[in-house]
């Protein structure tokens, strides 16, 4: 599992990841808004260790940005620890509130716990002959694994994230962004989706799999589809 932590204090966020990778977790540190965003854009993650207080912003604010625009859990990791501030984190969609100081073990238990509410029946998808863990970020055809880059991934999760329904090109565009972490255009997605369609289909001109729906985006189609846990 990927988890971003997101704190100002570097003793704290390196103590944290420390410990968090002896749990066998996978760990990245930013220590502002800015950076998180932009991190979250270009790479895929599992869950979101937040802090309140950071530099250039409210992480309560953060986290309420975080649930509008991706599937990801987040975990509140804070000294305020005032019943109101606890209240709004938890009403704007964070899945924990745990206050510092902390234990470990806690901490660890509750991002597992965490992490059990978002792995579904759909950890492994079937679509065709297309193979998707989304747990671990393979995709296979055929039996074959096919490598996608980070935005290709990322483009690829946000159909999948609502299968049956259409995402417009401009919800594409607003949360799509090339390795530099650079937003991309309208003629940029259009490209990325011919060659996440390429890597996919079996014919790109008849594509089955990512449906282009005129005017307003494109959708993953419920039919064809089975789900598993793993």
């Amino acid at each position: 599992m990927r988890i971003l932590i997101v704190e100002d204090n570097e003793a704290i966020a390196e103590g944290l990841k420390l410990s968090l990778e002896c749990e066998n977790f996978n760990v990245n540190i930013c220590t502002s808004i800015n950076s998180a965003k932009s991190e979250l854009l270009k790479n895929i993650y599992n869950l979101v260790v937040l802090d309140i207080l950071l530099p250039d912003g409210d992480g309560i604010e953060f986290c309420k940005y975080i649930k509008e625009n991706m599937e990801i859990p987040v975990i509140f990791l804070t000294a305020k620890d005032a019943e109101n501030d606890i209240i709004k984190g938890l009403n704007i969609g964070a899945d924990d509130y745990i206050v510092k100081p902390f234990r470990i073990g806690e901490l660890v238990a509750r991002i597992n716990n965490a992490f059990r509410k978002y792995k579904d029946d759909d950890d492994i998808l079937i679509i065709r002959n297309i193979t998707i863990d989304r747990t671990n970020m393979i995709v296979s055809k055929n039996g074959k694994e096919i490598q996608l880059t980070s935005l290709e991934w990322r483009i690829l999760n946000m159909l999948l994230n609502s299968i049956g329904n259409t995402i417009s090109r401009e919800k594409l565009l607003n949360l799509a962004c090339d390795i530099k972490g650079n937003f991309i255009n309208d003629n940029s997605l259009t490209v990325y989706v011919k060659r996440i369609r390429e890597k996919l289909e079996d014919d790109i001109n008849n594509p089955q799999i990512i449906k282009t729906i005129k005017g307003i985006g494109y959708r993953i189609e419920n039919e064809n589809i089975k789900k598993f846990k793993k």
